[in-house]
């Protein structure tokens, strides 16, 4: 029950937590470099590729027909 409350209190602190920030503007504006958000998208996708190859290795490495 505790682990279903979870989501809807994370719902309603989101408002809350957003509220800071200035309004936009509605104007794009310069960039530099890459904001942190790409970044840690980039590494979970290496990541990612890189355990799904080592799993499919293991796997076909157990099953190769022997010469």
């Amino acid at each position: 029950m505790r682990n279903a409350l979870l989501p809807l209190l994370l719902l309603a602190a989101t408002p809350a937590l957003a509220a800071d920030e200035p309004p936009h503007t509605g104007r794009a504006g310069t960039r530099s470099m890459p904001e942190l958000s790409d970044l840690a998208l980039a590494a979970c996708a290496v990541a990612g590729v890189w355990f799904v190859r080592s799993r499919l290795r293991a796997r076909f490495r157990k099953t190769a027909p022997r010469d």
